[in-house]
């Protein structure tokens, strides 16, 4: 039975290690600007490399071995309580209640736990020796082992402490199911710690099994609830609405851990079976191992649609109109294999070998598929103004709905129901066989049909990059909204009436980002600064471009910073402007702009920093003013609106 329980305690705790990797790498990825994510995945590494090591000591009965494992273990046991400190705090700074006292504790019992694991690392304190008790390798507890087990005690009660109080600060429903989850599942990380504490003072005369038994109870608990924090957490700080994460945190779980946990239950079964059916464990093991990959996949697949009728049980008609949106839009690598294929078809029709498409965008055509070689080649003579008017006398002949232009049929594209005198969208021409246009009955309908075909892909396309155009504008708006609604959860209408983006934590990251990206790049055209009050006054004076508004602000927030009198480039006054001017003014390398500087790139990575910050300032308090200008309050009157 101790045997039993060994196996299925390895299992376990694999899985635990399994998920608490995907976990930690999840929210390192989607996640990690949320301060509670961030503290959450610094307690999570400390019960993951607790885990790993109790893994790795699987069958080790070397005694030097397992202590020096042992001693590493203490690296994530010693900084539990304060990580667990840290978490409980952003927490309750989410709710907005911040406290300079917690902020003090928080780095005092970072650096206690550094100072207990130097103990363990350099002396015989808190622990010592080591030995094996039921096939589990544990240190032995030192004369100060009792102070640890205390300020673990005392830092996990301060936590749940916290985590009650920060339950009763939420003001909406949602909120606070998702505290209630979290503070259920609050106790894990500690639960899966202390074991590790109690095997040190664990009797030997008590039988094995019971502590095997119990570690895999614990474990079982733990994983679970583990997992359950972690969706808990997912939600705090995402600007992604909650369906979405929802979808991809257990689409991640699913084709991640799941999988991963279940291929070393495979393989550890398959260890065990040795001669099954005449083969070899590792035949039995290679065999499983792909097998469940493989089938997983299907199984998983295949369930997709029960998982988003779970998911979205109230919303299942839009998001199934925004699946079917994504499945349908045309990119433009998708109309322009499509337009090859209408090409193609069009020469093995008319018996020529060559054909082309121009779209026409504000009476300028633009070649956009060819299929052949164009000879003679297009010129500048392109007649996109010229095929729906009579001859002009120029090379240009009209045949009906057909069009003979230097060498070529033309035929205009027009959008569908066409207005009363055509709106060319596009033009088709083909090498002509003949110096008039002589297509038979059959030729003149399989023509249409394909022109019908070419039209309406044209037209659509064209809606699309309206649709595109859009969402670029309304964008950073839902953004906006987004993120108010992470926000009012917690901290109730003062995220609605007095949010600004300047109070976000993340406002730094966003200038340094759009400071980066200055003169183009996802950075600043997908930048949550765009929604800036001073941007959106700036964008009127560019006609409506945010994009060269968010520049224009970002240049007027580093010319307040230039000093008053001549310039000077290695003046320390100047240090910050002349930075700011030409790296990301000007554009210049970093090497370039240490050595106009005269220091080295080091130091001025150190100093950008600074620069970046000072623009972050003066950008909060342009839009302060902006705020003050539209509602006619004072800019700094600390009695209105805390300004």
């Amino acid at each position: 039975m101790q045997s039993l329980l060994e196996l299925v305690n390895v299992i376990l705790t694999s899985g635990i290690v399994i998920f608490s990797f995907a976990i930690l790498l999840y929210l390192v990825i989607y996640n990690f600007r949320s301060p509670v994510a961030r503290s959450f995945v610094a307690l999570l590494a400390s019960v993951l490399l607790t885990y790993f090591v109790d893994l790795a000591l699987v069958g080790v009965g070397d005694l030097e071995t397992a202590a020096a494992w042992l001693r590493i273990q203490w690296i994530g046991i010693a900084f539990t309580p304060a990580a667990y400190l840290g978490f409980s705090n952003a927490l309750l700074a989410t709710t907005g209640d911040r406290s300079r006292l917690r902020d003090v504790a928080v780095r005092v019992s970072y650096l206690l736990s550094a100072s207990l694991l130097l103990l363990v690392a350099f002396s015989d304190l808190l622990v010592r020796g080591v030995e094996i008790t039921h096939h589990a390798a544990h240190l032995l507890p030192g004369t100060l082992f009792f102070l640890f087990t205390l300020y673990f005690l005392a830092a996990v009660g301060w936590g749940v402490a916290n985590a009650f109080r920060a339950r009763r600060r939420c003001l909406t429903s949602t909120s606070r199911r998702r505290m209630t989850y979290l503070m259920a599942t609050f106790a894990a990380p500690a639960a899966g710690v202390f074991p590790y504490l109690l095997l040190a003072r664990w009797p030997p005369s008590v039988p094995g099994g019971l502590l095997w038994g119990l570690l895999v109870l614990g474990n079982i608990s733990i994983g679970g609830m583990l997992v359950l924090l972690a969706y808990s957490v997912a939600f705090f700080g995402a600007l992604t609405p909650d369906r979405v994460i929802k979808h991809r945190l257990i689409r991640f779980l699913l084709r991640g851990p799941f999988v991963a946990v279940l291929v070393v239950v495979v393989i550890t079964a398959a260890s065990q079976a040795e001669g099954w059916m005449g083969l070899p464990s590792r035949r039995v093991m290679l065999f499983g191992v792909v097998a469940v990959i493989l089938l997983l996949q299907l199984v998983i697949e295949s369930a997709k649609p029960l998982i988003d009728r779970a998911l979205y049980r109230q919303d299942q008609p839009e998001i199934a109109w925004i699946q079917e949106l994504g499945n349908r839009l045309l990119t433009t690598t998708d109309l322009r294999q499509f337009l090859e294929n209408v090409l193609a078809a069009l020469c093995d029709l008319l018996r020529v070998n060559t054909a082309f498409i121009a779209v026409v965008e504000q009476g300028v055509p633009r070649l956009e598929v060819v299929c052949g070689s164009l000879n003679p080649p297009l010129d500048e003579d392109f007649p996109a103004e010229t095929l729906t008017q009579p001859s002009d006398g120029r090379r240009v002949r009209r045949y009906g709905d057909l069009f003979t232009w230097n060498g070529y049929w033309l035929v205009p594209l027009c959008s569908y129901p066409p207005s009363g005198d055509g709106d060319v969208i596009g033009m088709l021409g083909v090498a002509a066989r003949a110096p008039e246009p002589d297509l038979s009955p059959d030729e003149q309908a399989g023509l249409e049909a394909l022109l019908t075909q070419a039209a309406a892909a044209l037209e659509d396309r064209q809606l699309q990059q309206g649709i595109f155009g859009a969402l670029e504008h309304i964008i950073p708006e839902i953004e906006d909204i987004q993120r108010r609604r992470g926000v009012v959860r917690y901290t109730g209408e003062k995220a609605i009436s007095g949010f600004s983006l300047v109070e976000a934590d993340e406002f730094r990251l966003w200038v340094r980002d759009a400071l980066k990206h200055y003169w183009g790049g996802p950075k600043l055209a997908d930048n949550p600064l765009l929604s800036l009050h001073v941007v959106e006054r700036a964008a009127q004076e560019h006609d409506g471009n945010v994009m060269n508004a968010l520049r224009a602000v970002l240049r007027q927030a580093i010319e307040r910073l230039r000093p008053d009198g001549q310039r000077q480039m290695t003046g320390p006054e100047w240090l910050l402007y002349n930075i700011l001017e030409l790296k990301f003014l000007q554009g210049r390398r970093v090497r370039e702009v240490a050595r106009r500087l005269a220091m080295s790139e080091s130091d001025l990575y150190r100093k950008q920093r600074v620069a970046i910050e000072a623009v972050a300032q003066t950008l909060a308090e342009m839009e302060r003013e902006e705020l003050s200008r539209s509602t006619g309050e004072r800019p700094f009157d600390k009695k209105q609106k805390g300004w």
